[in-house]
């Protein structure tokens, strides 16, 4: 009797590669000011706020400064605040393991590609207007990539604004699309890097596959962000577009709901109901510090 392997089993039930459902993003975890948890941090690192987000394997990192002043004259705008994007992976970042390979923000023409379209995405969100002559930094930093680092990417820089208080029209929220299964009549949101290698059915590379990143405003259901490399009919664009828009969507419920719990927090702190929770090796130090000023005194009041 021969043995399925897993492959055939989530073939056979229809499931992708990780288990998911076609029309289901990937389990997304969100951490929200991890940077600026105390004034003294804030006052070291300098940042206004910040943000990780987990999506799948992919994890980008976040960080906000200012409202500041531009250090350049040709940076000043009268009317708005320069945006100032910077883009940069790990180098342990590429699910291949393979550590030789680095891509320079300042030379990598895909790098620059996204770091460009994440600036036209947000100067379309953020209330620019409101800080003339001002600039705001926004890096971003991924530290793994198991595709859609794009849209990581977006969403972790919408987190960051929020924790950095900077006014919005609307949160950007930004998903991934794609055509995949046996013929490449499927559409699948949020395709990770294995899904895009081998989606497009007849075989097709990453040149050639049908591949969609998108960024909507979901309040107001405006597109911000879509990019499609391959030439499709207008039906099946249609389709994968809707897909991705879907996909956003489902997304923006995952981040109003962090949204939510860390303006939570942030009111019990202020109404002082938070609970702290230390870890074990912080409660340590702490008596081992405490029994260390004890005999210190002990010592003092036998030589007295």
């Amino acid at each position: 009797m021969s043995s399925l392997r897993r492959t055939d089993l989530l073939t056979l039930s229809n499931l992708r590669n990780d288990g998911r459902k076609p029309n289901e993003i990937r389990r997304t975890q969100i951490q929200i000011g991890m940077l600026n948890q105390n004034s003294s941090s804030n006052a070291s690192t300098g940042v206004s706020g910040s943000a990780l987000i987990q999506m799948g394997l992919t994890v980008a990192l976040c960080t906000i400064l200012g409202p500041t002043d531009c250090t350049r004259r040709s940076d000043e705008n009268n009317e708005k605040a320069f945006l100032n994007v910077s883009l940069r992976i790990s180098p342990f970042a590429p699910s291949t393991g393979d550590r030789r390979v680095y891509n320079n923000p300042q030379n990598d023409k895909r790098l620059m590609e996204q770091r460009h379209m994440i600036q036209k995405a947000f100067e379309a969100a953020v209330l620019l207007h409101l800080y003339p002559r001002a600039k705001i930094d926004v890096n971003i930093i991924i530290l793994a990539d198991d595709g859609g680092r794009l849209c990581a990417a977006i969403n972790a820089c919408t987190l960051a604004f929020i924790d950095a208080g900077i006014p919005m029209k609307d949160m950007v929220c930004s998903c991934s699309a794609g055509l995949g299964g046996a013929n490449g009549d499927i559409c699948m949101v949020d395709l990770n890097r294995m899904e895009r290698l081998n989606i497009g059915g007849g075989g097709g590379g990453l040149d050639t596959a049908p591949y969609l990143p998108c960024a909507i405003l979901p309040q107001r259901d405006t597109v911000v962000l879509a990019q499609c490399e391959s030439r499709l009919p207008i039906s099946t664009f249609e389709n994968v577009l809707n897909a991705a828009i879907r996909g956003c969507h489902a997304m923006y419920e995952v981040m109003q709901a962090a949204v939510r719990e860390r303006a939570g927090t942030l009111l019990a702190s202020h109404e002082g109901n938070a609970h702290v929770l230390l870890s074990s090796a912080a409660l340590s130090h702490d008596v081992h510090e405490k029994r260390g000023k004890t005999s210190e005194r002990e010592d003092e009041m036998m030589e007295l």
